[in-house]
């Protein structure tokens, strides 16, 4: 009798063990504090993909209903089966349903004088591509196999998704918000864009992190300035900060690069793919008293005359180039305060599309606050996210919780000259701590080449360039002799130089008209042709406008012949300088890459006592003049 119970009981035993087995659910795996491809989430064949609409809390379209985002999701079919949840990988974009198409006909005329009102530019129509369920692909096999969902959506305006695109606008913040809202359980999302069927995000655990680059990296960065809960980690790789920055400089009117004329309502124009289904008014309109028709055959028409023919129309101001109320809206350095996610910021040194600044002063606020930080930078251009270990760290740690000491990891993640971008040097912070900065003063000798050193020398007088837009930046800096444009530099260094952080330039300077573009190169000499990168020739880059000496809200025409000291920010670097090379300080007005083209023949006047350049050198001043000796 005892036998038998025995065997019984082993019987029994063996059966638990074996359904244990049987019932063994998948789950993420770490290792080294970063979550690993897990099999059993890497077949796309059973992944999971479904689309809906999320509500926000705000009406942009003139419908007087509640804007919808299309949303689509992406994750493993054991979110179903085996009622896993997980944590959300969200990117969220304007550009997923098509843009514009067409030339150099939807930019803005830059040819005329400063100040000039500009001629009028061709507003196109956005045709929508793209079929449902399907917003994008991206990020998808970099993270569902990982044990994450990833999650689209259109912003405001564009594909499928309601509202209006303001470029910056506060839909641009509240849309995402909405989204990761209801990722949380706290807004509701439906099956149609007008439907009543909802669809709840039971597979969430309610921890999103955002990911993105240039457009679609300003939008995680808009969505963390509400403070939303459930948002805990962002991650954007050459985000837009600021419009004014990326559409002015200093006052002045300056293209981003690669795109000459581009402005803010062009930008608007490039991304409205949404907006085409037709609406009942019953021929009344009223919105904030506007003067504006009484029927509108679609939204997109709406959303046209509301945003870009009267908000931007009235507040981009192309003949000022002034700070205002309407830059500062569009402006996340301002709305940051209620912000509470883990930010790693990734940008190149070398994008003078989205330029290098717009992460520093991010990253520089953010970490002012005590936000959990880190930066990597690259010595490219526009693009370029951090290497897959950071990131798979910043997403392991803040979204699945997984202890992994990322917090005592290193600041600042900078990939040095001929690197790879997945090899980054790590630095205790950006700028290098050890940075400060070298004051160098300007000796005679401009149209040709003047001297730049750390040592000041009295007495150096005036020297005048004069304008033409038609001669590029390279071109003069390349050469032996121009009227175009003054040159400084330093004596050839005989050790290495590494510059870090933010330079600064001073210039005492007259005009010869009410109004002159200024621009100022710092390169690196001789100038190397061929298949070289960017950064081995232009170490930085500025602009600003004269006008704006005083106050960036207020300009003032300047008076000829008299004399305004200049002060202003270059782009931040890191950069190590080769031995053999020299520093070039150049000085000269219109640029053709990227300010407006005026007539030729302004004169721009320096006074080289007044003037001096702020170098944030590793080291500082003795690092400096070792670098010039043996």
């Amino acid at each position: 009798m005892i036998y038998k119970n025995y065997s019984l009981a082993l019987a029994f035993l063996c059966a638990f063990i074996v359904s244990g087995f049987a019932q063994e659910k998948a789950k993420p795996i770490f290792k080294d504090g970063e979550a690993q491809i897990v099999e059993a989430f890497s077949v796309p064949e059973k992944w999971i993909r479904h689309d809906l609409w999320v509500e926000t809390e705000f009406d942009t379209d003139g419908d007087g209903k509640l804007d919808r985002m299309h949303t689509s999701v992406t994750r493993p079919y054991q979110t179903d089966t085996e009622g896993l949840k997980l944590p959300v990988i969200y990117v969220s974009s304007p550009y997923f349903a098509g843009v514009a198409q067409g030339g150099r006909e939807l930019f803005w005329d830059v040819k005329h004088e400063i100040g000039e009102t500009p001629k009028p530019h061709v507003h196109p129509e956005v045709t929508r591509v793209g079929q449902r369920p399907v917003i994008s692909n991206s990020h998808i096999k970099k993270w569902v196999p990982r044990g994450y969902i990833v999650v689209h959506s259109s912003s405001p305006g564009t594909g499928l998704s309601q509202g209006s695109p303001t470029v910056g606008g506060q839909n641009e913040s509240l849309a995402p918000k909405a989204v990761v809202d209801w990722l949380c359980g706290r807004a509701k999302g439906y099956t149609s864009p007008y439907g009543t069927e909802a669809v709840k995000a039971f597979w969430s655990t309610g921890k999103v992190g955002m990911t993105g680059t240039s457009y679609n990296g300003t939008i995680p960065l808009a969505a963390a300035t509400t403070g939303v809960e459930g948002l805990e980690a962002i991650i954007p790789i050459a985000p837009n900060t600021s419009y004014y920055h990326y559409y002015r400089s200093n006052g002045l009117v300056r293209s981003p690069g690669g795109y000459l004329g581009e402005d803010i309502d062009v930008l608007y124009d490039f991304i409205h793919s949404g907006g085409e289904e037709p609406i009942v008014r019953n021929n009344k309109l009223k919105v904030n008293d506007a003067k504006l028709p009484k029927v509108y055959k679609s939204k997109r028409e709406y959303s046209n005359a509301i945003v870009r023919d009267t908000e931007m129309k009235n507040g981009m101001d192309r003949i000022t180039g002034d700070y205002n109320d309407f830059w500062a809206g569009r402006d996340y350095l301002n709305h940051m305060a209620p912000m509470k996610a883990a930010l790693l910021m990734s940008h190149g040194f070398n994008d003078w599309n989205v330029m290098p600044e717009h992460s520093y002063r991010i990253y520089k606020k953010a970490q002012e606050m005590g936000l959990p930080t880190q930066i990597y930078y690259h010595q490219f251009g526009h693009g370029g996210p951090p290497p897959i270990t950071m990131m798979n760290r910043w997403f392991s740690r803040y979204l699945h919780g997984i202890e992994n000491g990322v917090e005592q990891d290193a600041k600042a993640w900078i990939v040095r000259e001929g690197d790879k971008m997945s090899e980054p040097t790590a630095y205790k912070d950006y700028p290098n701590p050890e940075a400060s900065n070298v004051s160098l003063f300007l000796t005679s000798g401009g149209s040709s080449s003047g001297g730049l050193g750390a040592s000041k020398t009295s007495d150096q007088g005036k020297e005048t360039l004069v304008d033409d837009y038609n001669v590029d930046g390279s071109t003069l800096a390349k050469s032996e002799q121009s009227e175009h444009r003054l040159i400084y530099t330093t004596p050839i260094l005989k050790k290495d130089l590494h510059i870090s952080g933010t330079p600064r330039i001073t210039i005492k300077l007259a005009s010869s008209k009410p109004a002159v573009n200024l621009s100022v190169w710092l390169v690196s000499l001789p100038w190397n042709e061929g298949k070289v990168k960017i950064t081995d020739n232009i170490i930085t880059r500025g602009w600003a406008d004269p006008q704006n000496s005083k106050s960036l809200t207020k300009s003032k025409p300047l008076k000829p012949g008299k004399f305004y000291e200049v002060s202003f920010d270059l782009m931040p670097d890191d950069q190590i300088i080769k031995a053999g090379q020299q520093i070039g300080l150049m000085i000269f007005s219109s640029d053709q890459e990227f300010t407006l083209h005026p007539e030729p023949g302004t004169e721009l006047t320096v006074d080289l006592d007044g003037t001096r350049l702020d170098l944030p050198v590793v080291g500082g001043v003795e690092s400096f003049n070792g670098a010039l000796s043996k």
